[in-house]
């Protein structure tokens, strides 16, 4: 069934856990490292197949236009000329033959995966990709405001806990869980939710046009955001207040009211 539960390590398999590892800001990012570290408490048997440059923003893009470059950086560390949909297919068909993974962790981003980033983000969309392939796949994601450096920290120390423990839970196989640490101190964490996604007050895309040298115009895309105090149980709400957001994302984006709704408008 599509929402049978998987139930202990990684769908009650009895093999030692087998970890890819991947992201979206590339296959030198501090995130990456840090990320390496929490598997590494979990398992030996780790695989990194990540993005040779950052590919923030890409979502849940394939590479079709133009050939895959995989370049081996070290024993079980590999680098991918594409997005991080496209390491995960590289990883499955191309790497990792023998034996399937157990488990995929995406990130750790650096900054916040939370309300409409998630459809942003070339981190959940790693996360996305594992789950369509059959492996439980968790993405994460590191806040932090700019006024100080990033608190990696925090997650190296919460991570492989929690990750034991959602292991342990089980979730169902068509979901996939987004977790954002919130821009504290380790010891300073107020708790751990499970939250739903959330949505901010207001943001546009703001476009800033500039010249080059040359005199030949260039745009950067960036974001306004207006936000007041968002409501306590979302993804948004848990981290304003400190704590550690775990949202499980449905891989179905079918809003089956809507639908029903409009089965009966369109009789």
């Amino acid at each position: 069934m599509a929402n049978r539960k998987r139930s202990g390590a990684a769908g009650g398999q009895t093999q030692p856990l087998r970890i890819l590892l991947t992201n979206d800001d590339g296959i030198h990012a501090p995130g990456l490292r840090v990320l390496e570290k929490i598997a590494r408490q979990l398992s030996s048997d780790i695989w990194i197949v990540a993005p040779e440059v950052e590919q923030s923003g890409a979502s849940h893009s394939l590479t079709l236009h133009e050939p895959l470059r995989l370049r081996n950086v070290s024993r079980r560390k590999f680098a991918v000329s594409g997005t991080p949909t496209d390491c995960i297919v590289m990883a499955i068909n191309q790497v990792i033959t023998d034996r399937k993974p157990t488990l995929l962790l995406s990130g750790v981003n650096r900054g916040a995966n939370l309300g409409e980033d998630v459809t942003y983000s070339g981190t959940i969309a790693a996360a996305m990709e594992g789950t369509l392939l059959g492996i439980p796949s968790i993405a994460f994601s590191q806040v932090y405001r700019g006024i100080h450096p990033i608190r990696w920290t925090t997650a190296e120390h919460h991570a492989p806990g929690l990750i034991r423990r959602l292991l342990k839970a089980g979730w169902p196989k068509d979901v996939f869980i987004n977790i954002n640490f919130p821009d504290v101190a380790s010891d300073a964490v107020n708790g751990t939710e499970i939250s739903v996604q959330g949505q901010r007050e207001a943001e546009s895309i703001v476009i800033h046009d500039r010249e080059d040298p040359r005199r030949t115009p260039y745009y950067w895309i960036g974001f306004r955001r207006v936000m007041g105090v968002p409501p306590r149980h979302t993804d948004l709400g848990v981290i304003h207040n400190g704590g550690i957001s775990v949202t499980p994302l449905k891989l179905d984006l079918t809003d089956r009211a809507a639908r029903k709704a409009l089965q009966m408008a369109l009789k």
